[in-house]
């Protein structure tokens, strides 16, 4: 298991960019173009990119959108090296606390439905199935699952917030953290869209961020 004292996990700024492309091109089937994560860090106010380094090495991220009360996942992977060793969920905690800290009240996501290994970590988290978006990824045509968590700040998650927590720290994984090390990543496929598209992000099909964007 990886050593978590050498673990950091902190905002992504553009010197990790080459490093989050590297993933990004071992994890998805239709990576995000070069200049999207870039162009989210420089002008998109609703996104909060987070990254973990090992000893130097960013070897995973993920994102969020914080759109009024709610937080939607816009990416997360974990580089193939270094799936199954907690390192995905760390990461997913410190989503859902940037989430708490920004204000939402619930958090959000797509997932392939042929993803179970994800499904699983999310429901672990506190993810419920809300909904279907019918041929949702492009590369496909591949339905997402729309997964949707209790009140961010409500007694049941906060408790089950702090048991997951504690499981990790303990050394307690009761089941894997990541899905197979094959090119959808721990969650499901990247966007046919650019990120940054507000808009649509916005809108009733909510295709920016995680839509027919990642997850």
């Amino acid at each position: 298991m990886t050593d978590e004292m050498t673990l950091r996990i902190r905002p992504m700024t553009f010197d990790d960019l080459p490093a989050v492309h590297l993933i990004e091109r071992a994890s998805f089937s239709t990576p995000w173009p070069p200049h999207a994560y870039r162009q989210e860090l420089a002008t998109n106010r609703l996104a909060h990119y987070l990254v973990v380094e090992r000893r130097g090495e960013v070897i995973a991220y993920g994102g969020v959108w914080v759109m009024v009360d709610e937080a939607h996942v816009t990416t997360f992977a974990v580089h193939p090296r270094y799936r199954r060793q907690g390192i995905g969920e760390r990461l997913l905690l410190a989503l859902l606390d940037l989430s708490i800290e920004r204000h939402a009240r619930e958090a959000t996501l797509e997932v392939r439905l042929s993803n179970l290994p994800a499904r699983r970590l999310y429901e672990k988290y506190g993810f419920r199935p809300v909904g279907i978006r019918p041929r949702y990824y492009s590369d496909n045509g591949e339905d997402g699952l729309i997964m949707t968590t209790e009140p961010l700040t409500e007694p049941p998650m906060q408790s089950r917030i702090s048991r997951l927590r504690a499981d990790l720290d303990t050394g307690r994984r009761l089941e894997p953290i990541a899905a197979p090390p094959t090119e959808d990543g721990l969650v499901g496929a990247q966007p046919a869209l650019v990120p940054g598209d507000v808009g649509r992000a916005a809108g009733a099909e909510r295709e920016g961020p995680a839509g027919k964007a990642k997850p």
